[in-house]
């Protein structure tokens, strides 16, 4: 059984947050279960941005941000983290999306799972594939033993 190796963008995971009915939800769900087809790569950038962002998107919801803080020391428990040390910036048309890509390149991952595709259309040249939830949801169903 194949291992993806993925990174989840920020937007992902505000989409599960927002809707129970999604890809988003679905594919953290299974992560959050312990599928062992999906395995997630964090930096300490990826983590602050998503405690950042996630708080946010709670706090608006207006439910407990502690409950952000437990979801993050989830991800951060099942999580291969990496430290990155060096920078292939400025590279992508969104310059606030080019620590991700820093990230994909020094874990190999398969995939960036993200909704900004197009703010990623570079990341191809470093070999990783971007690609929608529901796109990489529908090879997880496509491949599922």
């Amino acid at each position: 059984m194949k291992t993806y190796q993925i990174i989840i963008d920020t937007n992902v995971l505000v989409a599960a947050l927002r809707s129970k009915q999604g890809a988003s939800f679905q594919l953290l769900k299974l992560l959050m279960d312990g599928d062992e087809r999906l395995q997630i790569n964090v930096s300490t950038a990826l983590i602050l941005e998503y405690e950042a962002v996630l708080k946010r998107e709670i706090h608006r919801q207006g439910k407990d941000i502690s409950i952000i803080d437990k979801f993050i020391d989830d991800i951060v428990s099942i999580a291969n983290r990496y430290s990155i040390y060096y920078l292939l910036r400025p590279y992508l048309k969104d310059a606030d999306d080019d620590f991700i890509l820093e990230l994909a390149f020094s874990s190999s991952v398969d995939y960036i799972v993200t909704y900004n595709t197009d703010n990623f259309a570079r990341a191809k040249m470093f070999g990783v594939d971007v690609i929608t939830p529901t796109k990489f949801y529908k090879i997880l169903e496509k491949f599922h033993d």
